[in-house]
């Protein structure tokens, strides 16, 4: 164990402590965040309602250094032009906290 922790230092300690914090969601989950948020009324995994699909969204950014990051962006703050002419308004840290937000994007991207 000490040559395990030696090895990684300490920035790849906390970078297992914090992959250990954040386990991935189930979709049961994630259907709450986005009931509570109020994503589903203009999100479908398969399906575009107002937006697009999460599944879209996923292949979109399949790949793409930075995606998780990229999208967290994006929620928070709103985009336009993306997928077309409808704008995403801007869903604040009151209406979805950060690990929700942060769970979310992680389970949109593994669609």
């Amino acid at each position: 164990m000490k040559t395990l922790l030696g090895a990684l230092g300490t920035t790849g300690v906390m970078a297992l402590a914090c992959a250990g914090a954040h386990a991935a969601i189930d979709d049961a989950k994630a259907t709450e965040i986005m009931n509570k948020s109020g994503c589903a009324a203009c999100h479908a995994v398969d399906r575009k309602i107002v937006g697009p699909a999460y599944q879209e969204v996923a292949a979109k950014r399949k790949g793409a250094a930075g995606a998780a990051a990229v999208l967290e962006k994006s929620v928070r703050e709103g985009s336009k032009g993306v997928y077309g002419a409808i704008p995403m308004p801007p869903n604040p840290e009151a209406k979805m906290s950060a690990a929700d937000l942060h769970d979310m994007v992680e389970w949109i991207l593994g669609k």
